[in-house]
């Protein structure tokens, strides 16, 4: 397959996943007058997600920029402008993916065969994995999930560019 030469793609490349393992202790509380709902659409119809259980990140609450999410720019570095570009559609991907919430600014693409996965990582995702990318210091997404027994949780997520000095930071106080 024919790669294309171009500064996005090769951002792309440079991604370096990474395997980081979190316990936390989980328990269901949402924050006085918290506004923001969980995420459900015409695919996904479940509401909140599960703990335990896997969280999709893509699956952020609705609410909007301030509720569900803050980003740094209104584009949706992701669904709004990488997979729009003819370098980057495959064929046969369903549009939901493509599109995926591309008129909110947090920045959501999914994984690519020619992209990302030509580069050695400790975990691979599956083809057409919704992910979060192009993160920011001071972006923050908001999720309500429902757990289903409080308890302690290991928390698993691939996150990449290299080492950028990321850190995970989890509130589960509801402040």
């Amino acid at each position: 397959m024919k790669t294309p030469n171009n500064r996005s793609f090769q951002k792309r490349l440079s991604l370096t996943f990474i395997l980081l393992i979190i316990s936390i202790t989980a328990f269901a509380q949402i924050p006085k007058g918290y506004k923001g709902t969980p995420f459900k659409d015409s695919e996904y119809t479940k509401g909140a997600q599960n703990i335990p259980g896997r969280l999709e990140l893509a699956y952020y609450d609705l609410g909007g920029e301030g509720v569900a999410y803050h980003d740094t720019d209104p584009v949706n570095q992701g669904s709004g402008k990488l997979n729009l570009a003819p370098d980057h559609k495959r064929p046969g991907v369903p549009l939901y993916f493509v599109h995926f919430r591309a008129n909110e600014g947090v920045d959501i693409s999914y994984t690519k065969d020619f992209a990302d996965f030509n580069h050695p990582n400790k975990v691979d995702p599956k083809i057409n994995q919704l992910y979060i990318g192009w993160q920011e210091d001071g972006e923050w997404t908001n999720y309500t999930v429902d757990v289903k027994a409080p308890g302690r949780y290991k928390i698993v997520t691939i996150y990449g560019n290299q080492d950028n000095k990321s850190s995970l930071w989890l509130n589960n106080k509801g402040r």
